[in-house]
């Protein structure tokens, strides 16, 4: 069982090696895609607040983007309240599925950039590279597939070596490269899985739910092409986003998500305060009908069931922020581990080939003789 399993471990992590290299440096990075960003555009991610000086109504915001921005309808907005992060802006392009971003300081209404595509900048360009490869759904379907075989490789790694905690801060250096290799593929390898088995399945969570959604919501339909808004002109977003704070305790919206299709409402997402460290900036939900503004529904996450606060947590669990500064350089670190145990276990394999075909030769030759 062990041989069979360790056959079809070596096998996987050959078949899938290029893709979980892409993943692993890619995901390492976005761990710090927000300080990365800052470095490389502070005149768009940062602003100067004063004070207490309050944030420009949405409404006000929003007005100013379209106004300046005509051929675009907003798809949903991004709002920061830690007086140094921009709020962003993202717009679709009219009659196609084309979604830009732009950035606006929110205590001055001032646009900090130009409407830009979701992958212009180095950051967003490999945010796309890690979920999708650059090949849009077709690039969803196999970052679901990837995930299945990070996952299969993380459980049957800890199968295969479970007996190396008993020696698991030796490592033979003094050893031929091929033993130490080994110690270094089993310690890694062991050290890794846990998170490497955690960031596999909550992405390959969400890029299924990202395809059970194309599939149920556009199977066999055009997608829908936004030329004008989609909600009534009397709309208030600024007055929806304060009622969203008074229908549950302590909210505090962190993103709008627009109607940008025909049966889609105005929903807030947000956070409270929780004594789960796990709860994510966007666990709470305010939902309001797109024509006259009434209620439609709102999620309290802290008053939720275990099934939602279990993939809420996934957020936190795959950036690895959930404690802080250090937890984000743990998943940092760890996440590039695939690279050293591809590396590794590419070496094992090709030793192992090696050495059967000598003792393959070797046979021959005893045979002819």
């Amino acid at each position: 069982m062990r041989k069979t399993l360790f056959k079809w471990h070596s096998y996987a992590a050959l078949v899938a090696m290029l893709p979980i290299f892409i993943i692993s440096i890619t995901g390492s990075i976005l761990v710090f895609k927000v300080e990365i960003d800052s470095l490389l555009r502070p005149e768009h991610m940062r602003v100067d607040h004063v004070g207490a000086q309050p944030r420009v109504s949405l409404d006000t915001l929003m007005t100013n983007v379209l106004d300046t921005h005509t051929g675009y309808e907003l798809g949903g907005w991004e709002l920061f309240h830690d007086n140094y992060r921009s709020d962003a802006g993202y717009l679709i392009k009219h009659g196609t599925e084309e979604w830009s971003k732009i950035y606006v300081n929110q205590y001055t209404g001032e646009l900090l950039s130009q409407p830009q595509t979701m992958e212009h900048y180095i950051t967003d360009w490999l945010l796309e590279l890690h979920y999708t490869f650059l090949l849009h759904n077709q690039g969803i379907v196999v970052g679901f597939i990837v995930a299945l075989v990070m996952l299969f490789l993380g459980v049957s790694g800890i199968i295969i070596y479970r007996r190396f905690w008993a020696k698991f801060f030796t490592l033979r250096y003094k050893a031929v490269r091929r033993i130490l290799f080994s110690d270094i593929h089993k310690m890694i390898g062991i050290v890794s899985s846990p998170v490497l088995i955690i960031l596999a399945i909550t992405g390959g969570y969400w890029n299924i739910s990202l395809l059970l959604h194309e599939y149920v919501e556009h199977a066999g339909k055009e997608h829908f092409l936004i030329t004008e808004p989609l909600h009534s002109e009397t709309i208030s977003f600024e007055t929806l986003r304060l009622q969203a704070r008074q229908e549950i305790d302590g909210f505090s919206a962190g993103y709008l998500s627009m109607p940008h299709e025909p049966d889609s409402y105005i929903t807030y997402w947000g956070d409270v305060p929780n004594k789960n460290p796990f709860s994510s900036e966007y666990s709470s939900t305010v939902t309001f009908d797109k024509d006259e503004g009434k209620l439609v529904s709102k999620i309290d996450v802290r008053e939720s069931g275990f099934s939602h606060v279990f993939v809420d947590s996934f957020r936190k669990l795959h950036f690895g922020y959930f404690g802080g500064l250090v937890t984000r350089i743990i998943w940092c670190v760890l996440g590039l581990m695939p690279v050293v145990l591809a590396f590794t276990g590419f070496y094992l394999y090709w030793q192992r080939t090696r050495q059967r075909k000598r003792a393959k030769v070797s046979r021959q030759e005893l045979q002819v003789s």
